[in-house]
């Protein structure tokens, strides 16, 4: 079930064009307790994981650290690179996979 209501929340995200925090992403989802924002994290990057397999921009990049400065966690970053994604730049990368995501809500 969290799975599900991860992808609609962020469909509604993206169509809005907003960004969140993986916490606040936790609580939409009805996740609580101990390990939380690793769970958050593992149904992220298997997101990924489709997401390049589909040749889509990366859903995850809607989730931002509070410790990241309007960043992803580091690794969603390691996660890219891992799955094929040139990354010289984090912040450019990041940016243009918003921009990409942000256009196909058009």
């Amino acid at each position: 079930m969290s799975e599900a209501r991860l992808h609609a929340v962020l469909a509604r995200y993206v169509r809005e064009r907003r960004t969140l925090t993986y916490g606040a992403l936790a609580a939409e989802i009805g996740l609580d307790g101990a390990g939380r924002i690793q769970r958050v994290t593992s149904m992220l990057e298997r997101m990924m994981e489709e997401d390049t397999a589909l040749r889509r921009p990366l859903r995850a990049a809607v989730v931002l650290s509070r410790r990241s400065y309007g960043l992803p966690a580091r690794g969603f970053f390691e996660k890219a690179t891992e799955l094929g994604h040139e990354i010289e730049d984090p912040a450019a990368f990041h940016a243009a996979q918003l921009s990409a995501l942000f256009a196909m809500a058009d």
